[in-house]
């Protein structure tokens, strides 16, 4: 069978198919539909193409792989490269005892629906460049080692000597394919290639060209072997594998995860806005002020990575000019949170959480790579260019799909998972290493995506998109897995606070302001302290409010000691009142003023007393403050009427550079409906084609007139007259160019209505944009 003859072929195969079968070719296929082809003809010249070929194969199992290496190798013709016919008899015979017969069949149908293989049973025919589907270049599931189990084949490496060993490794390393003048067939047996080619550990390509085994690098490079002795899917555990965490523990320890991210997201967001981390020339963020991010917020420095990351994607920090700016400026662009910051900041925790997983589902990035050396040696920075990686979100949900394959609850083995997906996506075998794993499943434990090595009923809601309303159920299931916030704490006599669980909004806020976190998790501790106190009250809270709060929120009675304390505090605080001058002191107690004067302060400050109670700076504010502070005195800000000033700092921001970008799809598909009209063209083409001109003798030129001139209305009208059809070759305002077979019913006003002959719909053409009419027999 010629190329041209299979081009036929399937599209005499592609013509007979059902609109709803086109439609899941096009689907499964969409690099097909655009742009629309011209009949079925172009469409099976498309899918016979090498390009689309090795499209269709992405999404092919391992299986499929099998069943069309088994139909090529079968249907190699004598010239070695045009397929010839085969069976589906033979190929379940050759793929016996690897796999059941039913298995076989079953993706041979999906095969045919996908235009990769088609013909009857006893006559199964596929394309001349469907090896370019497969996801290597030699045929390794017919192979020499595909009934081979993986301890033989560990056999038969660590039997190897060490020039042969050496050589498998370093294909393992990079490209599985070699080249060698010793891959011929004539080279010397002796050679190390040609010993691999004949034990089977390297394929033939051709003369100069071989190709390692998957199975065989697999192992080499310690990871868990491709199963080709066996082609049915891999369990992800055993039948007997038990639950050992309940559902309701697993989203416990997910919404307890969550809580701890949230905390450390706030952290780091704190830390940027006190003290803008630089950028580097690449544009990047540098180890060292991921080191010192680490060191304020006490985390990992991969923890920190992670979050700067998940932050800089979702425009929550950003490089720019902070405004206002810190106290080391040097005047360069710097990291610092962005407004809208501010506005996560106070989202409730389910909203805030749903925000950082998606964006961890969408981010075309790697984040645990930082600190990894790149090509060159040097360790790769925090959002630098090369951590994108435009496969990383496709990798990620590949992967908790694969997971959600899995008995709800019941943990997966990393190893398990790992043969899993390559079984389901050998064309990435080298792209699902252990490691890409093992640290995806990590980044999703941090994220409450994943507890327990099971994927949590957050994770489900998370990639389960089948049904309307997402984001609403992901919030659901967040709210569910998220402990119920408490509006108390245990006051203790050393000053401390242990609130036992998430506090409310209204509660943290109070609590953050009083005390400092001394130590968080499921049950937050913090301490009340001299300085916590004072900064409650430079936010002009009194002490009675205190009290009251304490009172009120404290299942356990206020102990005397804090008592004391926040009442001590208070006496001494706001005895010195600063102003705006540029700077005023003002105090009722000429004693305490006078002490300030004698101060070192004074000195700093260039104070000058106006009147007993009076003294003026020329520093700002905030700086008088600090220096009075360093000096042991309780000094309080005031505006112009008096009124305490909340003077905390509230930290740096940059105004948001770049916008946030959209994520697309890897391979949009068409809709139904865009498909259906596409298909409506292709059949409205075939007619076109095979429709028989009229002409009075078989000889007879047909009656054709070109252009939407006279001649063309002349024949239009004389076809309304005859009630003949009508094939109209037209290009619409797109420019793209279609042929009708039709039956006109109208013409005027520079228009033919006519009705399509094949789907009885009715069609409106306009005359200047009718390249040729031609009469056809009735």
């Amino acid at each position: 069978m010629s190329a041209d003859d299979q081009g036929s072929s399937l599209a005499d195969d592609l013509a007979l198919r059902s609109d709803d079968e086109l439609i899941a070719l096009l689907t499964a296929r969409p690099d097909l539909a655009s742009p629309p082809p011209a009949g079925t003809a172009v469409l099976a010249s498309r899918a016979l193409a090498a390009a689309s070929s090795a499209l269709a194969g992405e999404d092919l199992d391992l299986l499929s792989v099998a069943v069309l290496e088994q139909t090529i190798s079968l249907g190699i013709g004598a010239s070695g490269r045009i397929p010839a016919p085969t069976s589906v008899k033979a190929v379940v015979a050759e793929l016996s005892g690897r796999v059941d017969a039913d298995e076989v069949v079953a993706r041979i149908q999906l095969l045919r629906s996908r235009a990769l293989l088609w013909g009857p049973d006893d006559a199964l025919v596929t394309g001349a460049h469907a090896s370019a589907a497969l996801p290597w270049r030699a045929h390794h599931l017919t192979g020499p080692l595909a009934r081979q189990t993986p301890d033989e084949l560990r056999r038969q490496t660590d039997d190897l000597g060490e020039r042969e060993r050496s050589l498998l490794e370093t294909l393992s390393r990079g490209p599985a394919l070699g080249r060698s003048r010793d891959a011929a067939r004539d080279a010397d047996p002796a050679a190390p290639v040609a010993r691999l080619i004949a034990a089977g550990l390297l394929a033939r390509v051709d003369d100069q060209t071989v190709e390692l085994p998957p199975m065989v690098g697999q192992i080499l490079r310690g990871e868990p072997p491709l199963r080709t002795d066996d082609l049915r899917p891999p369990e992800l555990h055993d039948a007997s594998a038990k639950r050992r965490f309940s559902h309701s523990a697993i989203d416990a320890a997910a919404g307890g995860e969550a809580i701890e991210l949230l905390r450390h997201t706030t952290a780091v967001i704190r830390a940027l806005g006190v003290t803008p981390a630089s950028v580097l020339r690449s544009g990047a963020l540098g180890v060292r002020e991921l080191r010192r991010i680490a060191k304020v917020t006490g985390l990992e420095q991969q923890r920190v990575s992670f979050i700067v990351e998940l932050l800089a994607y979702l425009r929550f920090i950003d490089a720019g000019f902070p405004d206002p700016p810190p106290a080391a400026d040097t005047g360069e662009l710097a990291f610092a949170p962005t407004t809208a910051a501010d506005g996560w900041l106070h989202h409730a925790p389910d909203r805030q959480w749903w925000s950082l997983a998606g964006a961890w589902l969408e981010m075309p990035r790697r984040a645990w790579q930082v600190g990894e050396p790149d090509r060159d040696g040097n360790a790769l920075a925090a959002l630098s260019g090369e951590l994108h990686d435009s496969y990383a979100p496709i990798q990620r949900r590949a992967i908790l799909e694969t997971l959600a394959g899995a008995t709800r609850s019941v943990p997966v083995d990393v190893d398990a998972l790992v043969a899993a997906l390559h079984w389901h996506h050998p064309r990435q075998i080298r792209r699902f290493s252990r490691r890409v794993v093992d640290e995806t499943l990590r980044e999703a434990r941090e994220l409450g995506i994943v507890a327990h090595s099971a994927l949590t009923g957050v994770g489900r809601a998370v990639i389960d998109d089948s049904e309307e309303h997402t984001e609403t159920r992901i919030l659901t299931a967040m709210r569910a897995a998220l402990p119920e916030p408490v509006d108390h704490f245990l006051a203790q006599a050393d000053l401390t606070l242990t609130v036992p669980g998430p506090m409310t909004p209204e509660l943290a806020e109070q609590v953050e302001l009083v005390a400092d976190l001394e130590s968080g998790g499921a049950a937050s501790v913090y301490r009340v302290s001299e300085s916590s106190v004072r900064r409650a009250l430079d936010a002009g809270r009194s002490s009675s409010e205190l009290l009251t709060m304490f009172t009120t929120h404290s299942s356990t009675p206020v102990p005397q000691s804090l008592t004391y304390l926040i009442e001590d505090v208070a006496r001494k605080h706001g005895q010195l009142r600063v102003g705006v001058a540029s700077a005023f002191i003002r105090c009722e107690d000429p004693t305490t003023l006078a002490a300030v004067l004698r101060s070192d302060a004074a000195d700093h400050l260039a104070l000058r007393a106006l009147a007993p109670t009076v003294a003026v700076s020329p520093a700002d504010v905030r700086d008088v403050i600090d220096r009075l502070r360093a000096a042991g005195f309780a000094p309080a800000g005031e505006d112009s009427s008096g009124t305490l000033v909340d003077l905390r700092e509230r930290g740096s921001r940059v105004s948001v550079t770049r916008q946030r970008r959209q994520p697309q799809p890897r391979r949009p598909v068409p809709s139904s409906d865009q498909l259906r009209t596409v298909i409506s063209r292709m059949r409205s083409q075939d007619r076109a084609a095979t429709a028989r001109p009229a002409a009075k003798e078989a000889s007879a030129a047909p009656v054709r007139a070109s252009g939407g001139g006279e001649s063309a209305t002349a024949l239009i009208q004389l076809a309304l007259r005859v009630n003949r059809r009508l094939r109209v070759d037209y290009v619409d305002a797109h420019g793209s160019a279609t042929r009708h077979v039709v039956t006109p019913r109208t013409l005027g006003a520079g228009q033919l209505v006519a009705v399509d002959s094949g789907s009885d719909e009715e069609q409106r053409f306009s005359l200047h944009r009718i390249t040729s009419v031609e009469l056809l027999d009735g």
